[in-house]
């Protein structure tokens, strides 16, 4: 039952609400409060977009506009699949939806658990499901700690991200935050007994480790970083890390919202960079964000303490739309168009494609650097353009939709580039082209 609030206290100078009436033919401004917004400048000058298609994306205008992020790095499969709309749709019609807690269950749910136990890069996976990316690190970090005070090593509490590291605006993951700006302004530590090291010294993880590692839980990494501005591993960085976390009895968290199937060519980023993860947290991609669906595949090791055996301790922890019935039948259609038209080949076939015109922007005005990996890239302003005008990403980013490229500023650094797998080697080209237009029009201004 949700808490009743108390009554607003009597008082004399109460503050009144402003009034809800509008002054005749004024203009309504928007209740929407958007997130990652100044509102200050968002408020009724959004972008409403009403229709996708492919790679495409249609505002309320009427204008098209090439969809350089997949949404937020989601929609691989691209817009418009009528066959996940039918499969949510007759799941609605069915049975839309019911709680999962104790031993409740759907059929899709019990379905898509087992398939991707099947396709997990772990044995004897289990599934734990929530309806995003941030419950999926909350759901990892805090299953680290209780395996951990399960098998009676209660001072194994520590969580350690890396520097650029995105893991989700969850209270856990805004303490694992390597971005300083998602963790400004809220009064100190979100999460207590977290850490971040640098994104790949793997000298500065092991005295990490050899300092604390007794008190440490749990290592949470991205294959590729992603929010944090597409930043693909050294060589070597996680065959270390995988070794470092096993000498020093640290569980590995392999952070794959982004990367998970298909971004980086794999179903899963581990196994492109051979990482052996204890979990794995996911969303995104597994519905191509058709509804909202996440969550962590679990490695026998971890939940060994609370499956095996006939009494043993519970992980006391769930969501109300954990496993979603509607949600599970959509994200097994997603996987049926994935495998079906072999999708993640497609990745591999266009990466190339992808590296070669995004790497001719290297010499385009305002660009430091570019670096490709998989179907996603970024596209980094030059140092000296930030330091003397910090808000240039942003600018080139409004220029790009004068351009119909739609894409976001990474980090307040880099231009964002992750298509849908279903686009073309003429879109990439057309991506591309966009992009050195509107770098030459701010760069002119």
């Amino acid at each position: 039952m949700e808490p009743v609030a108390d009554p607003p206290a009597a008082h004399a100078h109460a503050v009144v609400p402003p009034s809800r009436t509008q002054e005749p033919n004024s203009p309504m401004p928007t209740r929407y409060w958007h997130p990652f917004a100044d509102m200050h400048k968002v408020q009724d000058h959004e972008l409403v977009l009403v229709r996708g298609a492919g790679a495409w994306i249609e505002d309320a205008d009427g204008r098209r506009y090439l969809d350089a992020t997949a949404g937020l790095w989601y929609c691989n499969v691209g817009h418009g699949r009528t066959e996940i709309a039918d499969a949510a749709a007759h799941q609605l019609a069915t049975l839309a939806a019911y709680s999962n807690f104790g031993a409740f269950a759907t059929a899709p749910t019990l379905e898509l658990a087992d398939r991707l136990a099947a396709l997990a890069p772990m044995e004897g996976a289990s599934v734990f499901f929530g309806s995003g990316g941030s419950d999926g690190v909350d759901t990892a970090a805090k299953l680290a700690r209780r395996y951990w005070d399960a098998l009676g090593h209660t001072e194994k509490r520590i969580v350690v991200s890396r520097e650029h590291a995105y893991h989700g605006m969850h209270a856990f993951g805004t303490g694992l935050s390597g971005i300083p700006s998602m963790q400004a302004g809220y009064g100190g530590p979100m999460v207590g007994d977290t850490i971040q090291v640098s994104a790949h010294d793997v000298e500065e993880l092991e005295r990490l480790f050899k300092a604390r590692g007794k008190e440490i839980a749990a290592f949470i990494g991205e294959p590729v970083i992603g929010a944090g501005g597409v930043i693909p591993p050294e060589d070597g960085y996680w065959e270390a890390v995988t070794r470092l976390c096993d000498a020093h009895g640290v569980l590995l968290v392999a952070d794959e919202v982004i990367t998970g199937f298909g971004r980086l060519g794999t179903m899963f980023g581990s196994e492109r960079y051979e990482i052996a993860p204890d979990m794995i947290c996911f969303a995104k991609g597994v519905t191509s964000g058709y509804l909202p669906l996440g969550g962590v595949l679990i490695g026998r090791r971890v939940a060994e303490p609370f499956w095996d055996g006939a009494a043993g301790p519970v992980f006391r922890h769930g969501y109300t739309y954990s496993g979603h019935a509607t949600a599970c039948a959509a994200a097994l259609a997603n996987l049926d168009i994935l495998e079906r038209e072999d999708l993640l080949g497609r990745v591999r076939a266009l990466e190339p494609v992808l590296a070669r015109e995004i790497g001719r922007l290297d010499d385009a005005p305002l660009v430091g650097e570019t670096r490709v990996v998989g179907l996603t890239a970024a596209v980094e302003l030059d140092a000296d353009v930030l330091a003397a005008n910090p808000g240039a990403p942003e600018i080139v980013a409004a220029a790009l939709r004068r351009h119909g490229i739609l894409t976001r500023v990474l980090r307040g650094v880099a231009l964002q580039v992750s298509p849908p797998f279903v686009i073309t080697e003429a879109e990439i080209t057309l991506l591309a082209d966009g992009f050195e237009a509107a770098l030459a029009e701010v760069a002119a201004s």
